[in-house]
């Protein structure tokens, strides 16, 4: 552990799910986090429990990262009370799933606002800082949906592949300043979202049935993706540039069946 120690860690999203599971595990690596989260409720639960189980520097900061203003503003909080970022996880995301035809324009910006505009955002307002420390690691959480496709599930695929073109085009403008520009695309994780979605579920046997389709049998732990964003974020990954990580069970590379 303190891979991370003293460095500043700003995590999007992270009042659940993949987001919160980033948040401890870098504050257990010593890192000081930024818990920038749009729903005050959960950011707070999260920025407390990381003060009162770890020891290091947490804070919540209310953050839509749909909104360069909102993001523009978290940034400058940041640097404030705790200096300039270190480090930076484009986790904040959601899912638009239908058909093409039958979205909406409305569906369309909702989508690509927080799953591309938001990640750029993001990066925008933090790579100045991280240029001035000669120093810095950005991670985007992805999805296997960024390399493949699956039907019904427009336009967040498109997202998702911009959000892998936005990591492979800042990792190389920044590659030469000691910014590592890199990806994680997890696949089917058992995070509160999921969970729910599996309890509407008219079928019973809904989730026994996804994690028979997984190779290994069972669904991925929101802290299996947390432990790959520490290692990219940390000075041992600092030759690795614009890598796409994919931490999903096989899935993917398995033919169908």
């Amino acid at each position: 552990m303190n891979r991370l120690r003293e460095k500043v860690a700003i995590v999007t999203g992270a009042g659940q799910g993949i987001g919160e599971a980033i948040a401890r595990r870098f504050a257990d690596e010593g890192a000081h986090v930024v818990v920038a989260e749009l729903n005050p409720e959960l950011g707070e639960r999260v920025a407390r429990d990381l003060r009162e189980g770890s020891g290091t520097e947490a804070i919540f900061i209310k953050t839509d990262v749909a909104d360069a203003r909102s993001v523009d503003a978290m940034t400058a909080e940041t640097v404030e009370r705790l200096g300039r970022p270190d480090i930076l996880v484009n986790n904040a995301g959601i899912a638009v799933f239908g058909d093409p035809l039958e979205i909406t324009d409305g569906d369309w910006a909702r989508c690509m606002s927080v799953d591309l505009d938001g990640a750029w955002f993001c990066c925008r307002a933090a790579l100045p800082h991280m240029l001035a420390k000669g120093q810095g690691a950005i991670v985007n959480i992805a999805s296997n949906h960024s390399f493949q496709v699956i039907r019904n599930t427009f336009p967040y695929p498109v997202a998702k592949h911009g959000l892998l073109g936005l990591t492979r085009s800042l990792a190389i403008e920044y590659a030469d300043k000691g910014i590592t520009v890199n990806a994680i695309s997890p696949g089917y994780i058992a995070t509160p979202l999921n969970d729910r979605l599996f309890a509407e579920n008219l079928d019973p046997d809904a989730r026994a049935k996804v994690e028979a389709r997984q190779p290994v049998k069972r669904l991925g732990k929101p802290e299996e993706i947390a432990a790959v964003a520490a290692m990219l974020a940390s000075d041992e990954a600092r030759f690795i540039v614009g890598a796409n990580i994919v931490v999903d069970g096989g899935v993917t590379i398995r033919m169908y069946e």
